[in-house]
């Protein structure tokens, strides 16, 4: 069965690797070329369902058994009437075992094929050309032939993975080709679902080839995708006798000179999450705008010599620290005094700046950076960041504890013993104040009574999710504040 949702479990590359031999050894009934039928199979049923109507269809194989995968959709669809040409490359003789036999069957009803590029243009493109066999930069030969499929503007379907990103990372090794969709086979790969794969992977569909519950039983998940039922199964329904006091009383510290804005924004998303009381320090300047245009936040403006800081760092359940704090003295000062309160603490924007001038390992904290606050975290590049996101986040958290929420397109979050990734948001959420959204709903939902982990990855995906609803009137020129009502409505799940 075909499904476009993304399925909980995620694997490495290496795990489909070994979950596959595991499987052929422990069940008489499953062969490796049994598989390659079913994946060469499940492609073309997706094929049909989203291009019916395609008559000429060009394959593109590779040396390896993914395309095995495509020499099997080659001659289905064959069978079936389709005008198909199978471009492969000159060395076939190197082909493994089940991919020459895909290959023998192909041939065996007449089937087309050519080494050379191709003249003539074609309906449908299906890529079976690395999978996720490539460990590194894309040779020569294959990148001539992957910028051949790009610049025909033809819809492609990608077998697996799209040639060139990988199934680890999503990180590209040179060209990549750019499908229209991707079918991925037996357990989902993480590399499909952060860093680049959005760009490339197009639509993502899913199937387990018949034998998800069987890998499941061989293969740990190096991963776990953050789906709706799970964050809603945290948001129980509150009690009819519940006060204010029963839902935590948040701090969020912020907001210099010129940013008000920012603590302005992570206050009001906590409030609107669902904290019970939402208190906001701030320079005194901005503490009567924010009162004036969100009374329900207490709003206190702070000098150095003030003891309100004290006050209410005793007060709270729960601190946010870092919206529009800034790095001049007051910032500093600020960061100084409450980052080692024993508290749950959630530290975003120029706290994880600060952070990374003066660092500490704590459990009881969530860092949220994106990858320029993580790159100045662990003083490497944002290239190095974005190569292996998997890599940064567990770097991130041996380093700082707690738990760490590495932001971008494929959110990752890790707690040192499992790793979570959302796959909601879009590119409306590129703009000034998201961030800040995001540390005041996690804020509220720690204050509510959620584990760490539990309010990181369910801040994330309602955050995340709630830009989707928004982007429904467009994504460009959304703000971060249009995201409250969907805020609103998704932490209370019917």
């Amino acid at each position: 069965m075909i499904t476009h949702d993304i399925p909980l479990l995620l694997y490495t590359s290496e795990q489909i690797r070994q979950g596959e031999q595991l499987l052929t050894e422990q069940q008489n009934s499953v062969t490796l070329y049994h598989l390659m039928e079913r994946a060469g199979e499940a492609t073309f049923d997706l094929m049909r369902q989203l291009y019916p109507e395609c008559k000429k269809l060009l394959v593109c194989c590779g040396k390896g058994n993914n395309g095995g995968d495509g020499y099997v959709v080659a001659r289905l669809a064959h069978e079936q009437g389709v005008d198909v040409t199978v471009w492969e490359l000159p060395t076939v003789e190197h082909l493994p075992t089940d991919a020459r036999c895909a290959r023998s069957y192909w041939l065996q009803c007449n089937g087309k094929t050519i080494t050379d590029t191709p003249t003539t243009s074609y309906e449908l493109i299906i890529d079976a050309l690395l999978g996720i066999g490539i460990k590194g930069q894309v040779r020569s030969e294959m990148a001539d032939r992957i910028r051949w499929i790009n610049h025909q503007m033809t819809p492609v379907i990608a077998v697996d993975v799209p040639s060139g990103l990988c199934a680890d990372t999503g990180a590209t090794f040179g060209d990549v080709i750019k499908a229209s969709q991707t079918l991925s086979f037996i357990g989902f790969k993480q590399g499909l679902t952060t860093g680049q794969a959005a760009q490339y992977c197009g639509e993502r569909y899913f199937s387990d080839l018949g034998v998800a519950l069987q890998f499941s039983q061989v293969m740990k998940p190096s991963a776990l995708h953050i789906t709706e039922s799970q964050v809603q199964s945290l948001l129980l329904p509150r009690s009819r006798v519940a006060h204010k006091g029963c839902f935590g009383r948040v701090l969020c510290i912020g907001g210099d000179l010129g940013m008000a804005g920012a603590i302005r924004l992570s206050s009001e998303a906590c409030a609107r999450a669902g904290a019970g009381l939402t208190s906001v320090i701030t320079r005194p300047d901005n503490a009567l705008s924010i009162v004036m245009m969100r009374p329900e936040i207490m709003a206190i403006g702070w000098q150095e010599s003030s003891n309100i800081l004290i006050d209410k760092l005793a007060w709270s359940d729960v601190v946010v620290l870092g919206p529009g704090l800034g790095t001049s003295d007051w910032g500093q000062s600020l960061f100084a005094q409450c980052h080692h309160v024993d508290k749950p603490c959630v530290v975003d924007a120029d706290g994880l700046n600060l952070l990374a001038k003066v660092p500490d390992y704590r459990d009881n904290r969530i860092i949220t950076p994106h990858p320029g606050e993580a790159a100045r975290l662990l003083n490497v590049s944002i290239d190095e960041i974005e190569a292996d996101r998997f890599a940064a986040i567990q770097r991130l958290q041996q380093n700082y504890g707690g738990v760490v929420v590495l932001k971008g397109a494929g959110s990752l979050i890790y707690d040192g013993k499992t790793l979570w990734i959302c796959t909601c948001g879009n590119p409306g959420m590129a703009t000034g104040g998201m961030g800040d959204v995001l540390s005041g709903i996690i804020g509220a939902l720690l204050g509510q009574g959620l584990a760490l982990v539990e309010a990181a990855y369910a801040g994330v995906w309602i955050h995340s999710r709630a830009a989707d609803l928004c982007a429904q009137s467009g994504e460009r020129g959304m703000l971060a504040s249009d995201l409250f009502p969907f805020i609103r409505q998704l932490v209370n799940p019917r």
